[in-house]
């Protein structure tokens, strides 16, 4: 499907459990003739799965402005509105691993895009603002989980290809998150100007994307019932008793400065993300930006990551530090909010394509997430940690804009705030970057 870069192939090849209940059946996989045509149908699974965990996000953020007014919000109130997403990540984020140990990876996905179909029907006729705030966090747990369990699926299913797929879904995932924020102003005014349907549409989209992750519902139940019957004491090869040896004990994640570093990294460009999401285009209107070309500044910041998003977990793969990648991005980012400070309307394509290149932190910090651990349940510790203290970390930061737009009475402020908090997510994502991994770190403590 991909070029294979011969440094990823010997960083990854290595890691793949034979005995993981989550992971695909080794045997299978050598004899089954439908594996090839599983293996093309996750492929098709895991992009759809991606273009649905930002529209819930973006296309609010379009439209910010008119659900405020129809709902009748202080800038406060929208600013808590816009810290909801990170709260939910890291909420329900934590509990994608043990789910997916129960029931297996494909089923809490294949259910996560029910929950977002079932959210976006719901939360823009919701009654008020709390069935607003209640029907988005259904969407967002949905969104939650499967954040966390897609490097876990690419890591056992593809680990041969970590940087190619992790770049195929993380484009998917900016290629959603672009068209959600450019069509959402335009396809409202034409379906005759109410924010309603509007935000509604949306979860057609997200509806599309159970289909494919039915087959594998069936597969992780099979899954779980092998893992049973090997606890149960089958016969189990030396070399597989091996791995799972290597596999099986718990790793005491919190031990591990890289973890850490990885978690705070993920916080702070999050924290950049939703603030980005949930006001820049508010900034923009602001400045006179007509609101239909503020909508598409948006989607021009979100679509820079369609090819970066899959050109930065290639090179990232191939480089001992990551360090230099976090640098970069930082810069732009900070060239960007000095933009947008000093002539948010005159350079106002320039600073999208700067924040744009700034916001492939995300992936950045999926690949590394997938670098820095070994194993698959590495992965998963390590993915659920690193995204649920990451979240936490950033749900004060798009809530703070809204307070400081408020009080203020205008922009310089949050985004001098902005400004300051893309210094230590430089700082950290540098450390975050070092090659180890985090198992050698938690059993050298």
């Amino acid at each position: 499907m991909m070029g294979l870069m011969p440094s990823e192939e010997t960083r990854t090849l290595s890691s793949t459990p034979v005995t993981d209940p989550a992971a695909p059946d080794t045997a299978e996989a050598e004899t089954s003739p439908t594996r090839a045509w599983r293996r093309r149908l996750l492929v098709v699974a895991i992009v759809l799965a991606a273009l649905n965990l930002r529209p819930a996000i973006t296309s609010l953020g379009a439209l910010l402005e008119e659900v405020r007014d129809g709902l009748g919000m202080s800038g406060t109130v929208a600013g808590l509105l816009t810290s909801v997403p990170p709260l939910c990540f890291a909420v329900f984020g934590v509990t994608a691993p043990r789910l997916a140990r129960r029931f297996g990876a494909g089923a809490v996905v294949c259910a996560g895009m029910a929950a977002i179909t079932a959210g976006l029907l719901i939360r823009p006729y919701a009654g008020g603002t709390p069935g607003f705030l209640a029907a988005s966090a259904l969407a967002l747990m949905g969104i939650a989980v499967s954040n966390v369990l897609m490097p876990v699926i690419v890591k056992r299913w593809f680990p041969d290809r970590v940087g190619s797929m992790t770049g195929l879904y993380s484009m998917a995932l900016a290629c959603g998150t672009s068209i959600a924020a450019a069509a959402t102003v335009p396809l409202t005014d034409a379906l005759g100007g109410d924010w309603q349907p509007g935000l509604t549409m949306w979860a057609a989209l997200a509806a599309a994307a159970v289909l494919p992750w039915l087959p594998f519902v069936r597969k992780g139940e099979r899954g779980q019932r092998r893992a049973a019957r090997e606890a149960a004491g089958a016969d189990v090869s030396a070399s597989a008793g091996a791995e799972a040896g290597a596999e099986r004990p718990a790793l005491r994640i919190t031990r591990s400065r890289t973890a850490w570093a990885l978690a705070v990294f993920f916080g702070l460009q999050a924290t950049a993300a939703y603030i980005t999401m949930g006001w820049v285009a508010q900034i923009f209107r602001d400045a006179g930006v007509a609101a239909g070309t503020a909508g598409v500044l948006l989607a021009v910041i979100m679509a820079m990551g369609i090819p970066l998003a899959f050109v930065i977990p290639r090179v990232a793969t191939r480089l001992p530090s990551q360090g230099p990648i976090v640098l970069v991005l930082g810069v732009c980012g900070l060239a960007g909010y000095a933009g947008l400070y000093f002539a948010p309307a005159g350079g106002a394509w320039a600073w999208a394509l700067l924040l744009g290149v700034s916001n492939c932190a995300f992936p950045l910090a999926l690949t590394m997430v997938g670098m820095r651990a070994r194993t698959g349940s590495g992965v998963a510790q390590l993915s659920a940690f690193a995204q649920s203290t990451g979240y936490l970390i950033s749900i004060p930061g798009p809530l703070l804009v809204g307070v400081l737009y408020q009080h203020s009475g205008g922009w310089g402020l949050p985004i001098a705030l902005m400004a300051a908090l893309m210094v230590p997510q430089m700082l950290v994502g540098v450390l975050a970057g070092r090659d180890r991994t985090v198992e050698d770190e938690a059993a050298a403590r």
